[in-house]
C-alpha cells in the first residue's frame, strides 16, 4: 500500500500544473458540492428506476458529474430541494421499476413528483421523513398497497396527488390533520370506508372520484375555504344539505353517480359555482332556488326531484332535468331562451310534464338542444333526443294517472 501511495504521488508530482488543478477541480465538483448522503440516495433511485422505451430521462444520470445538473434534480447549498422524476412533456414516455425507500434521505426536499410511466409497488413509508416535503405527486403510474399513515407527519405539506393509480385500503385519518393541506387529489383509486374530516383551512380543492368510498359526509369536517370538490362514482349516502350547504366558495361541484339522499339545498344555487353535477342519486323534493341561477352547466338528471320546474333555471346554459318527477308546465322563459339560443342544452324528457307553450312551426337554433319526450303530454315540436332517452314519445296514460302515489320507480 506504501508503494503505490509513493506511485500515485510520484505520477502527481511529475503531471503539469494545469492538470493537477483540473483534476482537482473535477474531484471537488463531485464530491463537495452535494451532501453525500444526497449523492448516496440518488443513486439508490437511479438504480430502482428505468426509462420506458422511448425515453431517455436517465441519459444525463452520469454519477462522474455533478448530480445538481442531472435532469429533474434541482439544489439549493449542495442539497436536493427538488427531485421531479421522468420527462414532463406530455408526449414523452414515463419511468418502470419501483420507488427506492432512499427517497426518504433527501430530508432538504420541498417537491417530489413523478411523471406518468409503468412504475410499481408500494409507496415508501421512508416519504414520511421529508420534513420539508410541500408538493408530492406521483399520479398514472401503478402505485399499489396502502397509503402510509405517517404521511400525517408532514405537516409542510400543502399539494398531494396520489390519482390514477391501484390504491387501496382507507384514506387515513392522520392525511385530514394536515395543517398546510391544500390541495388532496386521491381520485381514480381503489380507496374504501368513508371519508376523514379534514382540519386544514386552506384546504381548496378535494377529488376522490371513482373510488369505493362509503358513509355520509363528515358534518363538519370539509372546511369553508373548499372550491372545488369531486367526490362522484363512490358509493356515498346521507343527505347533503347540512355539510354542502356551508361551502360558499366552491365553484365546482361533483356529487354524482353516489346514493345521496334528501333536498337539494337551495342555497347552493347561490354559490359562484361553475359546474354542479348532481345526478344519478336518489335526491328528492321540489327545488326552488329564488333567484335566477348563474350557473353555467347544471345536471341534476336521474334522481327523484318532484314539482313544477322553476322559472329560476331558465337562465342556465347547459341543464340536465332529466329522468326525474317533475310535474306542470315548462315555463315560458324557456322558452323564450332556446329560442334566442341563450340555451344550448335543455333535456326535459322523462318527467311528468303536462306541457309546453311553443308554436308547433318554430325552428329551435341549431346551436341548441330541447329533448321532451317520455312526458305526460303530446309533444307539440318534434326535436331531436338522445338515443338512451328511447323511442316512445309520451309516457303510458297509466302512469300519469297515477302520479300521487308515484313511489320512485318510473322513469
Amino acid at each position: 500500500m506504501a508503494l503505490q501511495g509513493k506511485v500515485c504521488f510520484s505520477l502527481l508530482f511529475r503531471m503539469k500544473p494545469i492538470f493537477i488543478v483540473i483534476l482537482l477541480a473535477r474531484f471537488v465538483v463531485v464530491h463537495s458540492m452535494l451532501d453525500p448522503n444526497d449523492f448516496l440516495a440518488l443513486q439508490s433511485i437511479r438504480k430502482s428506476l428505468n426509462d420506458m422505451p422511448g425515453s431517455d430521462f436517465f441519459k444525463s444520470w452520469d454519477f462522474t458529474a455533478d448530480p445538481c445538473n442531472f435532469s429533474g434534480v434541482y439544489c439549493f447549498s449542495g442539497r436536493v430541494v427538488t427531485l421531479n422524476l421522468g420527462d414532463p412533456r406530455a408526449s414523452s414516455n414515463g419511468l418502470t421499476g419501483r420507488l427506492d425507500p432512499s427517497i426518504g434521505k433527501l430530508s432538504a426536499l420541498i417537491e417530489f413528483t413523478v411523471v406518468p410511466g409503468q412504475i410499481m409497488g408500494h409507496l415508501p413509508q421512508a416519504i414520511s421523513d421529508l420534513k420539508n416535503l410541500r408538493f408530492l405527486a406521483i399520479s398514472r403510474n401503478f402505485i399499489s398497497g396502502e397509503i402510509p399513515s405517517a404521511f400525517g407527519n408532514l405537516r409542510n405539506l400543502q399539494t398531494l396527488d396520489l390519482s390514477y393509480n391501484q390504491i387501496n385500503g382507507t384514506i387515513p385519518f392522520s392525511i385530514g390533520t394536515l395543517p398546510a393541506l391544500t390541495n388532496l387529489i386521491l381520485s381514480r383509486n381503489h380507496l374504501t370506508g368513508s371519508i376523514p374530516p379534514f382540519f386544514s383551512k386552506t384546504l381548496a380543492r378535494l377529488d376522490l372520484k371513482q373510488n369505493s368510498l362509503s358513509g355520509w359526509l363528515p358534518r363538519l369536517g370539509l372546511p369553508p375555504s373548499l372550491q372545488y370538490l369531486s367526490l362522484s362514482k363512490n358509493q356515498l349516502t346521507g343527505p347533503i344539505g347540512g355539510v354542502i350547504g356551508r361551502l360558499n366558495r366552491l365553484n365546482y361541484l361533483d356529487l354524482s353517480m353516489n346514493r345521496f339522499v334528501g333536498a337539494i339545498p337551495a342555497i347552493l344555487f347561490t354559490f359562484p359555482i361553475n359546474s354542479l353535477q348532481l345526478q344519478r342519486n336518489q335526491l328528492s323534493g321540489p327545488i326552488e332556488p329564488g333567484a335566477p341561477v348563474r350557473i353555467q352547466n347544471v345536471d341534476l338528471s336521474f334522481n327523484r326531484l318532484s314539482g313544477e320546474i322553476s322559472s329560476s333555471f331558465s337562465t342556465v346554459q347547459i341543464l340536465y332535468l332529466n329522468n326525474n318527477r317533475f310535474s306542470g308546465k315548462v315555463p315560458g322563459s324557456f322558452v323564450d331562451r332556446i329560442l334566442s339560443a341563450n340555451i344550448q342544452i335543455l333535456y326535459l324528457q322523462h318527467n311528468f310534464l303536462t306541457g309546453i307553450e311553443i308554436n308547433p312551426t318554430v325552428e329551435i337554433p341549431l346551436s341548441a338542444s330541447l329533448c321532451l319526450q317520455y312526458n305526460c303530454m303530446v309533444l307539440p315540436i318534434d326535436t331531436p333526443c338522445p338515443l338512451k332517452a328511447g323511442t316512445q314519445k309520451t309516457r303510458p296514460a297509466q302512469q300519469c294517472n297515477r302520479l300521487q302515489g308515484y313511489n320512485g320507480n318510473f322513469t
